[in-house]
Order: structure tokens, then C-alpha cells, then sequence
């Protein structure tokens, strides 16, 4: 819980500066607090903190001559502001005490600079009709009622409306310690068009491109790619068509292309796919940039000549880095490593990427790579120590029964062995469309093995880094397929003599938990469930605030209840003999808290030994400190009880 976070990482124009981001525990235990950091490209140097406020900093950009973008809801003083309201302050390049550039009576949500003008465009809510004094009415008045006329209207675990994301454009501060210029509004009445998309501004500031949502029938949408002139607001699509989504672009250094993920619907007959797309600013016809390239690319950046695109891609339980030549679609794979990598930045010389690294037994923490690989050793840059680690971690293979070559990773408690061998924790991960690659913060298997515990993270069917074909075989059938291959990897692994094959778990959250509710009503193998943010009944995701993603999958209830049937866990709960511990936060709007509540009322009415840990104020994740304390604490209690046959102990605070 008090290790270091490294979020996030800029790199300065020149690529002499590298700022990052890092979240620390506070003193008392009770919050993280964010802070910039200043890591030496080259890795010779000592990290330097930048900023100490008691509201904490966040999001770094830098200006063309070398001065610091952030921000932050600290007052003039440093200290937090009585409204946690994110402001845009200015940190000089010769260092110095920051000053407040730039504030909005929404909050500042995020921002880019261009490149060579220095233009800032950032982004903010707005009540419809531009009238900021309405929010000062309606708190006076006590009025929170929010009416909606159009889907989606909530996010996470936040609720969309009554104000608007907005973007504005304006010249960048000058040096003698003034404000940005007056703001100009490029997107005037947009609704929910803006709402959590991503944007980017050409070199000269002269253009934004962005993502904008389009309303579909029946509750669907997608997002075209759109450019906004920073002069006029004047908007013209670049990208779109139905069925696809066209998503965080990025401008090439010349400010002519941008590419951006192109996210293909996923329908009754195909799943969803992702691809990344170029495009020429100025309009005209866009391409597929990686054809013929079977993985899901994200975090795309340009080499500084224009000439080449680096992106990560999920590859057999890794994330390794690539690079696509634009000319030729010729792909490169330049790590060779077992890490999942978050791209940054390319040196301007071209020689180098910057990226946050992380893997299975290792933290996020800033490396460099060489820009021409292949597969070359990323070199660490210094900021935090690597913990050490109370055990180690190997791979499990295994068989589907359509053949298809299954693999996951094991981690191993140090005394693991043939004379004392560890119990076994199988974790389902969430998505479905992910993969157990990154270190994970909110779930961590280093605190189940020092507690003696095997943790198996297996890549089922739906996962991604198999190719396009291993994601198809569970597609409309989320729960078979999958259930069918973790049985199988499960097997492989129990076969281990340094693993228990009697004294073994479930752990699943998100789409882990789905499958953990299914894995309870098909086996009764193992001796405890815990499922954290579970869809239960599956119908229950028409509450989800991305109810029509689901439709997409299953098709409507109505026209197709046998495709709900066969994926409802809930039509099971009969034959459910296993303890299971179910968590849920009420704030979950992606699986909704009636989800948690009719599974407890479900276990209950069918006499299964279950428990339930609530919380009022979380979301789809348990993110507070001291709430996710509790969380291991009742977690390591339950296994106890039902895994290693300890009386059961009820956590001090719960």
C-alpha cells in the first residue's frame, strides 16, 4: 500500500527533461497524494521532486521554452483549495515557485500543448447555454435533479451532466508571470460528445483533432474523429463510419496525419477488434496502418521524422513495444522482455522511447528503450528501488479442448515446494478483453504469496495476445469456453508437486467475478469464492452505464433471451455448495450495485455459507487507503476460514 505509484511520464521538447508523476501514501495513512518528479533521461542522475502541495499535482506538459504545465486544486499557498477544483499552473524552467495560469469555475479536466506555438487547448464542464452563474443557483436553491434526454448518463462512478465537456483555446502564458489569453470556446453546445474523449493539438496550434460521440439507434453510439480550427471552432470530420469507433489520436510531428485506434463494434456474429488508423489532417481517405498485425496496438506515438509509429500490444502475457514503418505496414517487435509497457515519448534524435514499464514481478517505473531493436533489454531509469518480493514466478501451459494452445502465469510463495506445498488462489482476470500482463495495484498477488499462497493468473478464451481467432473462441459465450479452459489450466497446475490440489480457491473481479459466480454453480472443486463487482443476474448488465456494449455481444434480451440464458450465471445458483464472499462498491455504475444485492439475497435464500463486504462510498474498485486495507484483511480471513481451515476472525474495522 505505501509503495511508490509512478502514473504518468512527460518528456520536454528537447529531450532533456523527463517529468513524472508519483502517487504516494500520505502520513496518516488515510489517502494517496500525487507529486512531480523530475527523472534524468539518462539515467545518470538522481530523481528531483518538483512539487510538495498538500493538494497534490498531476497531468505535465511542457511549453516550448521549457517551462512546466500542471495541474492542481492547491490554493496560491500551496495548500488544498476548500473545493477540490483542478486549476492550470505554470512551474518555470529555471524552477521557482509555480503560479496559477489558468482556472475555470468546473475545473480544468485535461489539456495539450502544441508543440511549436505553445497554444494550450484544455478541456472543461459547462452548463448548457454557457451559464456558469446556473451552478451557483442550483447548489442555493438545493437542486442535484438532473434531466437527460439522451443516453449515456453515467461513467465509472461518476454521473454525466447537468455541465458538458468543452474545449477552449488559448495562447500560452506570457513570461512575465500573466495568465493564458482569453480562452475561445471551439465547442459551443456539444452534449455529450466530448465526455471522456482524448484529444490532441498540431504543432502550431492552429488545429484540434479529437474523438466526438455520434448517438446510435437503440441506445448505441460511436465515435468519429473530428478537427476543431483553434481560430474559429469550425469542425470537419477526418474519420468515421458506422460500426467503428475512432479513438485517441495522436498528431504526427509535422502536424499533417494523425493516428488514432480504430475500435471495430463487435456484433452477434464477430467480436470486437482493434486496429490503429492514419489519416491525413488536411482530409482524405484513411487507412489501416497494421493489417495484417493479429494483436490490439494502444499508446501510439511517432518517431520524430514522421516516418514510423511506436504502440504496445498484448503478446502472450506481455506488452512489448513495436514499431510500424508508415510506408511499408512493416511491423518491428523491440522488446524482448516479460514487461507490459506504457508508451511516452521518442527522443528527438530518434534514438531513444521512453515508456513506464511494468511486469507480473515488477512495479511501473520509467525505462528507455533503443528506437531501432528488435528485441533489446529496456535500460531502467532511477527513481524508486524494485521491493523485494516474497516468492517468484514461472508459467503454466496447457490444452483447450479445441486444441488451442492455453498459458498463464503462476506466482510462487518462497517455501513452495514438494514436502510443503502452497494452496492455490486461481484468479480470473476482468475485461473479458484483457490479459494478466501489467502489475496490478488494486488486486496484487505478492500479497497473497507472502501470506503462503500460489496465485495461477490464467489467459482463457477471450483474452487478448493470442490473435484475433483465441478472442473469437468465446465470443457470445462468455462463460463456457472460458470456464472449460481455466478448468483445464487449473489441472495443470495442481499437477505441480510444490501446489495443493485440496486446499484451493477462486478469486475474480469484474469479468473475473462473473466467471467466479459461474465457476460456483458448475464445480464444487474448490473451498472458497470471493467475487468482487459480478454481474449477477447477467441481464443485469442493461443497468451498466455501457448497457449497449452488452447488447452488442448478446443482442436484445428480447429477440435473443436463449444468448442471455446460456451466459447467466444466476440460472445456476441451485447448485452452489461453495462459501463465497461477495464485495461490492455502491458507487459501480459499469456493474451496478443491484447486481451484489440480488446475488447475497440469492446465496441467502439458498443456504449458502456467504458474506458480504459492502461499500457505500466505493466505486468498481476499492481505492481508498484504509477501505483497501480492509479489503485484503477480510480477504486473507475468509481463505483462512475456508482454504487453510483457521476459525474464522472478523477484521477490527468492518
Amino acid at each position: 500500500m505505501a509503495l511508490p505509484r509512478v502514473l504518468t511520464l512527460r518528456l520536454s521538447g528537447d529531450g532533456r527533461r523527463l517529468v513524472a508523476v508519483v502517487r504516494i501514501l500520505t502520513a496518516d495513512g488515510k489517502k494517496y497524494r500525487t507529486a512531480l518528479w523530475e527523472v534524468d533521461p539518462a539515467g545518470v542522475a538522481e530523481p528531483r521532486r518538483l512539487t510538495r502541495s498538500e493538494a497534490g499535482e498531476g497531468r505535465p506538459a511542457f511549453l516550448p521554452d521549457g517551462s512546466l504545465l500542471f495541474t492542481s486544486a492547491r490554493t496560491d499557498a500551496g495548500g488544498a483549495g476548500e473545493e477540490e477544483v483542478q486549476r492550470l499552473w505554470l512551474l518555470p524552467a529555471e524552477g521557482g515557485e509555480p503560479w496559477r495560469v489558468a482556472d475555470h469555475p468546473g475545473g480544468i479536466e485535461d489539456f495539450a500543448v502544441a508543440r511549436d506555438s505553445g497554444t494550450v487547448v484544455f478541456a472543461a464542464p459547462v452548463l448548457p447555454g454557457g451559464d456558469d452563474a446556473r451552478a451557483e443557483r442550483r447548489k442555493a436553491a438545493g437542486v442535484t435533479a438532473i434531466l437527460h434526454e439522451t443516453l449515456p448518463i453515467r461513467d465509472w462512478d461518476r454521473h454525466l451532466g447537468p455541465a458538458e465537456r468543452r474545449l477552449f483555446a488559448a495562447a500560452p502564458p506570457a513570461p512575465d508571470g500573466s495568465g493564458l489569453g482569453t480562452p475561445r470556446d471551439l465547442t459551443p453546445e456539444p452534449g455529450q460528445a466530448l465526455a471522456g474523449q482524448s484529444f490532441a493539438v498540431t504543432p502550431d496550434g492552429a488545429t484540434v483533432v479529437t474523438g466526438w460521440w455520434l448517438a446510435g439507434p437503440r441506445g448505441d453510439r460511436r465515435s468519429e474523429l473530428v478537427a476543431l480550427d483553434t481560430a474559429t471552432g469550425k469542425r470537419r470530420r477526418l474519420a468515421g463510419a458506422e460500426g467503428f469507433d475512432f479513438l485517441r489520436p495522436v498528431v504526427s510531428p509535422d502536424g499533417r496525419h494523425v493516428v488514432c485506434v480504430r475500435e471495430r463494434h463487435g456484433d452477434l456474429e464477430e467480436p470486437p477488434d482493434e486496429t490503429l488508423w492514419i489519416v491525413p489532417i488536411e482530409g482524405g481517405e484513411g487507412r489501416d496502418l497494421t493489417p495484417d498485425f493479429d494483436r490490439w496496438p494502444y499508446d501510439p506515438i511517432w518517431s520524430p521524422d514522421g516516418r514510423s509509429v511506436y504502440f504496445a500490444a498484448y503478446d502472450q502475457g506481455r506488452a512489448p513495444v513495436f514499431r510500424v514503418e508508415v510506408a511499408t505496414g512493416e511491423v518491428t517487435r523491440l522488446s524482448g522482455d516479460d514487461g507490459a509497457y506504457d508508451l511516452v515519448d521518442v527522443s528527438p534524435d530518434g534514438r531513444h522511447v521512453y515508456a513506464v514499464r511494468s511486469a507480473i514481478d515488477a512495479p511501473q517505473a520509467p525505462v528507455r528503450l533503443d528506437a531501432d531493436g528488435p528485441a533489446r533489454e529496456p535500460e531502467r531509469l532511477r527513481l524508486w528501488d524494485v521491493p523485494e518480493l516474497p516468492g517468484t514466478v514461472t508459467e503454466v501451459t496447457a490444452t483447450a479442448a479445441d486444441g488451442a494452445p492455453l498459458r498463464g502465469w503462476l506466482v510462487l510463495p518462497d517455501d513452495a515446494s514438494a514436502t510443503s506445498p502452497a494452496p492455490l488462489l486461481l484468479w480470473p482476470h476482468g475485461g473479458p478483453y484483457a490479459s494478466w500482463s501489467p502489475w496490478a495495484w488494486r488486486w496484487n498477488w505478492w500479497l497473497m504469496a507472502a501470506r503462503g499462497y500460489a496465485v495461477l493468473l490464467p489467459d482463457p478464451a477471450l483474452s487478448l495476445g493470442y490473435g484475433q481467432d483465441f478472442v473469437c473462441r468465446g465470443h457470445g459465450c462468455w462463460a463456457e469456453p472460458a470456464y472449460d479452459d481455466l478448468m483445464r489450466i487449473t489441472d495443470a497446475a495442481v499437477a505441480r508437486d510444490d501446489v495443493d490440489a485440496d486446499r484451493t480457491a477462486v478469486m475474480g473481479g469484474s469479468y473475473g467475478g462473473y466467471m467466479a459466480n459461474w465457476i460456483a454453480g458448475h464445480t464444487d472443486r474448490f473451498k472458497a469464492l470471493v467475487t468482487h463487482a459480478s454481474a449477477w443476474p447477467v441481464e443485469n448488465f442493461l443497468t451498466s452505464d455501457e448497457a449497449y456494449y452488452f447488447i452488442r455481444e448478446f443482442g436484445d434480451p428480447a429477440e435473443r433471451p436463449d444468448r442471455w440464458a446460456a451466459n447467466d450465471p444466476a440460472r445456476h445458483v441451485a447448485n452452489i455448495r461453495t462459501p463465497m464472499l461477495v464485495i461490492h462498491g455502491d458507487r459501480d455504475y459499469r456493474v451496478p450495485i443491484a447486481n451484489a444485492l440480488r446475488l447475497w439475497w440469492d446465496l441467502i435464500r439458498h443456504d449458502v455459507e456467504a458474506k458480504f463486504l459492502y461499500y457505500p462510498d466505493e466505486n468498481h474498485w476499492i481505492l481508498a487507503p484504509g477501505n483497501a486495507t480492509i479489503w485484503y484483511e477480510t480477504v486473507f480471513a475468509f481463505l483462512a476460514q475456508h482454504v487453510l481451515g483457521e476459525e474464522w476472525k472478523r477484521p477490527d474495522l468492518v
